[in-house]
């Protein structure tokens, strides 16, 4: 056995230890880099957001034709999906809700759906050097904070709200994600309260 001191990069994530600064951080530039790269984004124009409130997908968009869902064979959408949604497990958490929408059109993605997620692939140009940063600094009693929150009738085709939530430590993420909540809430208060119940399920 030889010990190699602390560990560096760990499944495409970087980590850079400050311990002067009492921080750790954990970065992917890297394999995002390369996710550019590899979808011919590298070049592209950065975006502010992952995905504007404009892009209102729905299975409308999907292609209608066998001529349509012939052109989007040649387009590696799943693929795409899949590495941002790496990303976004690891250390996107603000990539939570545009995965969640662009995920919903892999079986049969349009072009509409595809423009959507190279919006996110441009976001990602401009934010590759943004990862999670623990502040030991940071700590106090009430140390794991949860948020939560949801949209109502997010989802226009199953009539079905948006829950979100995060957990956070030493002042950043350790927890994240948004989905589709399982029934149908009657008003905000309802789905509010839904989202509210998902994540302490998850926080348990």
């Amino acid at each position: 056995m030889k010990g190699l001191g602390g560990a560096k990069k760990i499944l495409d994530m970087e980590i850079h230890r400050d311990r002067q600064a009492q921080k750790l951080i954990l970065s992917q530039k890297n394999y995002i880099k390369r996710v550019l790269q590899r979808f011919n984004m590298d070049n592209s124009k950065p975006m502010s957001i992952p995905l504007a409130s404009h892009f209102r997908l729905s299975p409308d968009r999907c292609p209608q034709s066998e001529i349509e869902r012939k052109q989007m064979s040649h387009i590696s959408y799943s693929s795409a999906v899949d590495s941002l949604m790496y990303a976004m497990v690891c250390t996107g958490r603000d990539l939570s809700h545009a995965v969640s929408v662009v995920s919903r059109y892999m079986s049969n993605p349009g072009k509409e759906h595809w423009q959507a997620v190279k919006r996110v692939f441009r976001y990602l140009k401009g934010t590759t050097h943004i990862g999670l940063v623990f502040d030991n600094n940071k700590v106090s009693h009430n140390n794991i904070i949860g948020y939560v929150d949801s949209d109502y009738v997010g989802d226009l085709d199953k009539q079905r709200s948006l829950s979100g939530y995060i957990f956070t430590l030493c002042n950043s993420a350790i927890n994240w994600k948004a989905s589709l909540q399982s029934i149908v809430a009657l008003s905000t208060t309802e789905a509010e309260y839904l989202s509210l119940i998902e994540g302490v399920k998850e926080a348990i």
